[in-house]
Formats: structure tokens, sequence, C-alpha cells
């Protein structure tokens, strides 16, 4: 009974977190018609940072700043700046429903890429479910039949790009401090955006600034959630509560940009579904997969803003675990 208890909880944390989610992408899209994507990653990033640098300077591990896995480290910093104005841009130009639709894609894209990078070994049941995924990301563009523009490339583009840092997290993670994990995307987004920002840079009214700092605020919420529901249930629980986006995404196009969702995006968007829900529940299975590459992604796409979860959790971990120890070490000094 406890065990059913904690796994609700961490389905209605992680609702909770997808709804918050959903909530910032919706701002993103409303200031992505006012403003350039390096605009207001810049400015969303640098009214998070205070709060971001609190966490940064909790880590009290021995070690320095610079990457066990050099190389690694910079593809990943690089994917991470470019997903975040990729998909930023994508949620700016396309319809709510349909741009989630294809960045669902990124279970499907993690598991691929797994194959090289982490040498995981691919049956044929996730196998098949990738074609059947990719066959749903092909219906929602239908390539020849709609024209397919920058948002559409920019929404794959995001997907890509997601996938390949979450899974660059999964082979060097165990190896790198949090700190240095959370730092280099951070610091190479604010400096990407800087310099970008005279070129795009226009006034920005009161009001918009502080939809801004809602959105910082929005991300660290929804992190803070993310992190109670891991804390109460398994991924095999809080992993597939991503797709409620689609309920909001739906919801919020018609209430505030008068979007609806047409056939052929809901037909697909329900195969990667299904396809990615798949992929989620073969990982789980003993054996089958030893890096569980989806299971073990726990951040949506990277925009380099705010920390990833997994990172942000090893931190608290390792926090908590310290505290652990320096009280057990002081009931024994007491004794």
């Amino acid at each position: 009974m406890q065990v059913v208890q904690s796994n609700l909880r961490g389905a209605l944390f992680s609702l909770a977190a997808f709804a918050v989610y959903a909530s910032n992408d919706t701002l993103v899209k409303f200031l992505g018609a006012s403003y350039s994507p390096f605009l207001l990653i810049f400015f969303t990033g640098l009214l998070g940072f205070p709060l971001v640098t609190i966490m940064l300077m909790s880590d009290n591990s021995d070690g320095n700043l610079i990457p066990k896995h050099p190389y690694w480290t910079a593809l990943r910093t690089m994917a991470a700046v470019l997903n975040g104005i990729t998909g930023f841009y994508a949620f700016s130009v396309l319809p709510l429903a349909q741009c989630y639709a294809i960045i669902f894609a990124m279970p499907i894209l993690i598991t691929l890429l797994a194959i090289p990078i982490l040498g995981e070994k691919i049956g044929i049941h996730r196998g098949l479910a990738i074609l059947v995924g990719l066959i749903g990301v092909m219906i929602v563009l239908r390539p020849g039949q709609v024209p397919l523009g920058l948002g559409h490339l920019s929404a794959l583009a995001a997907a890509f790009l997601g996938a390949t840092t979450s899974v660059i997290v999964r082979k060097i993670g165990h190896a790198e401090r949090s700190i240095v994990l959370m730092i280099y995307p951070m610091v190479a987004n604010f400096v990407v955006m800087a310099v970008a920002l005279p070129f795009v840079y226009v006034p920005i009214p009161i009001e918009h600034f502080g939809l801004m700092a809602a959105m910082s605020l929005l991300g660290l919420v929804a992190g803070l959630f993310m992190i109670a529901a891991y804390r109460h249930a398994p991924a095999i629980i809080v992993a597939p509560m991503q797709y409620s986006q689609m309920i909001w995404a739906i919801l919020f196009g018609a209430l505030f940009f008068n979007e609806s969702i047409d056939q052929w995006t809901a037909v697909g968007a329900a195969v990667i579904i299904l396809a990615g829900v798949y992929i989620v529940l073969r990982e789980d299975r003993p054996g089958l997969s030893k890096n569980r590459p989806v299971l073990e992604t726990r951040s949506r796409y990277d925009g380099g803003t705010t920390p990833r979860i997994s990172t942000w959790m090893r931190l608290f971990d390792r926090k908590r675990m310290r505290a652990k120890v320096e009280g057990l070490a002081g009931k024994d000094g007491d004794a």
C-alpha cells in the first residue's frame, strides 16, 4: 500500500511538472512572436542564473572545473546551445501540438544514438518501435503534401540535439562532477547569446520582462517537481507522464493562439507516443538494456539555461549523503 501511495505521488508530481513545462512553452510561443530566440534565451538564462548559482556553490566535492572528457563535454555543450535555439524557435512558429508531436521523437532518437555512443544492443522489439516512431514523424510532417518550413526543421533538430545531449550525459555522467555538467552549457549559452544580442535586441516592455522572469521561475519549479517525482516513483512511472504535455498543448493552443490540431498531426502524435511508451516499457525489463538511455533521461530538451534533472539530483544526493555521514561522525564523536 505504501508503494502504491508513493508511486501515485510520483505520478502526480510529474504531471504537475509537465503542466508547468507546458506553461513555460506557452510563454515561449507568446514572446517568440515579438523577440528572437537569442534574446529570450539570454534574458531567461540571466534571470535564472542567481538561483542556479546558489545550487552550484553548494557543490563542495573535491575537484576542479576541468572536464575528464573534454571532447564529449565540448560536443554536449555545443549541442545544448543549439538545442535551446532550435527548441525556442520551433515553439515560437509552430502550433504547440505539432511542435510537441515532433519533439516527442526524442526517446526514439535516444535509442538510436545509444547504439553507436553507448554500445546499446537493440533487439527486434525496440527496432520495430523505432521504425514505427519514425513513421509517426513522417505522418506529422507529411513531406511532399505539406510545405516544410524552418519551424519543422527546428523541431526535428531540437529532438535530435536533445537526444544527443542526453546520450552524452549518460556516457560521461559517471565520471564528471555535477557542476562540470551544469556549468559549461550555461556559460556557453550566456556567451553565445550575449554575442548575438546586439544584432537582435529590441526594447522590452516591463510586462514582457516580467514574463521572461516567469519563464525562468517556471523552469526551476518544474525541475523541483520532477525531482520530487523521481524521489517517490521509479522512472517507468514518471517518464511516460511527459506525453501529458500534448493535452496542455491542445488546450493552451486553443485558448491563447486559436490553434486546432489537425487529423494527421493527431494520428502521427499517437503513433510517436505509442512507440515511445513501448521503448520505455522494454527498457524497464531486466536484462534487455544495460544503459536504459531513455529511462535515465530525466530532462526534457536541453536548453542549457537550467540544470538537467539528472545532474541536479546527483548534486542533491551528494549533499544528502555528506550530511548523513557528517551526522553519523558527530554522533560517534559525542559517544
